[in-house]
């Protein structure tokens, strides 16, 4: 299943390694769509609304993580078109302390500070009963998103990005099965729904983390403690910290707008919360082809085949856009009846507010994608540096034009609607930019 992408056809390689990942991580997103769905059809707004804010408040918090697992899997990555097997096991044991280590720091801080959510995220009283009872179950899958992303990161940077789809697959199943047995059958509410994400995620992340142990006599020999240096800690450390800043400093800037959000009332979140599922799952596949893209330049980046990363750069933005002008027309379209899915029809004021956000937002995706091959190519290129900037060019002007916009009372929640696209466009300008001062020095 292993794939060397410093070999064969550009453009047929990048998308045979991106298409499971892809697949995998639409997946991936039917762990909160089934949560949306069956609680917005069965217990109503409020617990619609809860639901959608655990969403982004957990994605915040597991940003962390992902961050250091996709900085790790970019220094494997390059490990690997280096050919540098010892590299690549102590590196892989570095990377394994560290971040264990810190997802369980994570775990015990979020739990201290359960109650304080509330008033971070401004929640309403009607909301936080529902919410809190979600958390207090969810938060217990930090662990297993750990587990899951760790190894996933290593198996995609040696070139296999099948496996990883296999468990999403089969975890994705049981937590749509126990969703409904939870939430319907047994009617435990909130808490059932996030029962069933959790179990869902171990099956995945115990699976795959035996699964690469078995497969991976580098994996396995490199998680023994004497394969542990501490220079290789530092190094993995250096090399992924700026990428957990980029993803944390990124979440941070949606936990922000979700706390404006929710400042609008439940009417305005629950259209929010599944506005932003239908919204995730639109361009997640340009999210991961970005990733499958850092892939593809840091392996040939290690293999220094610099004519192999122009052509792919170029092949990636084409197929990219394409895609992102095709799933924008079908947005826009099908806008009503998207929402209508997670909402019954009779809830006319939060299907009208989720159809408004998704005009918006759906008209101008090809702003994301563009930003995700950037995320992409400066992570593989060994300067996350510049996704951090990139990341706050963003975000910094979505919460800044989303809290100013919205306070103006013509403009009103729109303004944060808006504050996107906008926030989108101008790291763009500034990521390409960079990339046309630099080019001739970046892959050096």
């Amino acid at each position: 299943m292993n794939q060397d992408l410093t070999k064969g056809p550009v453009m047929g390689s990048m998308l045979r390694f991106a298409v499971p990942m892809i697949l995998g991580n639409l997946l991936q997103q039917c762990y909160n769509i089934a949560d949306t769905l069956i609680v917005g059809r069965f217990l109503g707004a409020n617990a619609l609304a809860a639901v959608g804010s655990a969403f982004t408040l957990m994605t915040f918090l597991t940003s962390i993580l992902l961050g250091l697992c996709m900085g790790s899997g970019a220094l494997f990555s390059i490990r690997f078109g280096q050919r540098d097997e010892a590299g690549l096991r102590e590196d892989a044991c570095a990377a394994f302390a560290l971040i264990a280590g810190l997802t369980l720091v994570l775990n015990c801080l979020v739990f201290a500070c359960l109650d304080g959510f509330r008033v971070f995220l401004r929640v309403p009283d009607e909301v936080w009963g529902l919410l809190r009872a979600y958390l207090a179950v969810v938060f217990l899958g930090i662990a297993a998103t750990f587990l899951y992303n760790y190894f996933a990161c290593f198996l995609r940077a040696v070139g296999n990005s099948v496996t990883p789809l296999l468990f999403l697959a089969l975890s994705a199943g049981l937590n749509i099965a126990l969703d409904l047995w939870f939430v319907i059958g047994l009617g435990w509410g909130a808490a059932g729904a996030a029962g069933a994400t959790v179990i869902a995620q171990y099956v995945s992340g115990v699976g795959i983390a035996a699964y690469a142990l078995a497969r991976y006599p580098v994996l396995r020999s490199g998680l023994r403690r004497r394969a542990l240096r501490w220079s290789r800690v530092r190094e993995i450390a250096g090399f992924s910290l700026l990428t957990c800043v980029q993803q944390s400093v990124m979440n941070l800037g949606i936990l922000l707008v979700q706390g404006l959000v929710n400042s609008f009332g439940p009417t305005v979140m629950a259209a929010f919360a599944a506005a932003v599922k239908i919204d995730a799952f639109a361009y997640m596949p340009v999210q991961d082809f970005g990733n499958a893209f850092s892939t593809f330049i840091a392996q040939n980046y290690g293999a220094k085949r610099e004519e192999r990363i122009r052509a792919g750069l170029r092949g990636a933005v084409c197929a990219a856009l394409l895609f992102c002008f095709a799933v924008s027309a079908a947005v826009w379209v099908f806008a009503r009846p998207l929402m209508e899915l997670f909402v019954d029809a009779g809830e006319t004021a939060i299907i009208a507010e989720g159809v408004r956000y998704l005009h918006i937002e759906g008209a101008f995706y090809c702003g994301i994608g563009c930003l995700f091959l950037l995320y992409g190519l400066y992570r593989a290129l060994g300067r996350p540096g510049m996704s951090v900037v990139l990341t706050v060019f963003s975000l910094g002007t979505r919460v800044a034009l989303a809290y100013a916009l919205s306070a103006v009372p013509a403009i009103g929640v729109t303004g944060i609607w808006w504050a996107v696209p906008i926030g989108w466009f101008l790291a763009d300008t500034v990521g390409i930019g960079y990339y046309l001062l630099r080019k001739d020095r970046l892959f050096q």
